[in-house]
């Protein structure tokens, strides 16, 4: 009779594969976390300002408006200007603070070429804040 070991048919190999269930659990806590601490984190604080006699509340943006007809004719504000009396005119905002913005409305058969020349006359005056007015494209209705 002679002693000995038990004899295994297969020797234990190394495990090569990562085990992903407590990976995963892990990023699940994380992401509730996240969602629990983000909305507390963007709550504006609770302040009691004081009062001051020289704080003044700041004014709403002066804006004119500019357009350019079909024709080519420019207006300041739906008045019909001439090229020198537009330059004029907004010299004359421009010279007045704060600074206006200028909403800059062009008909679509206008050329480029005058809408370009209507910009010159108004950096010309220093008005530098300028935008286009444009429609809306509305979406047509579900069939």
């Amino acid at each position: 009779m002679a002693f000995g070991r038990l004899q295994r048919s297969v020797p234990h190999s190394p495990m090569s594969e990562i085990n992903m269930t407590p990976l995963i659990d892990v990023m699940l806590v994380l992401l509730v976390i996240f969602m629990v601490a983000a909305p507390l984190m963007s709550a504006s604080l609770s302040l009691e300002l004081p009062s001051l006699d020289t704080a003044q509340p700041i004014a709403p943006p002066h804006f004119i408006t500019v357009s350019i007809d079909a024709q080519g004719l420019r207006y300041l504000d739906n008045q019909r200007l001439t090229d020198e009396a537009l330059l004029q005119a907004v010299q004359a905002l421009a010279a007045q603070p704060p600074l206006p913005e200028v909403h800059l409305r062009a008909d679509s058969k206008v050329p480029y070429g005058r809408v370009a020349q209507t910009l010159d006359i108004l950096q010309k005056a220093g008005l530098t804040r300028i935008g286009f007015i444009a429609n809306p494209v509305l979406a047509p209705p579900p069939p």
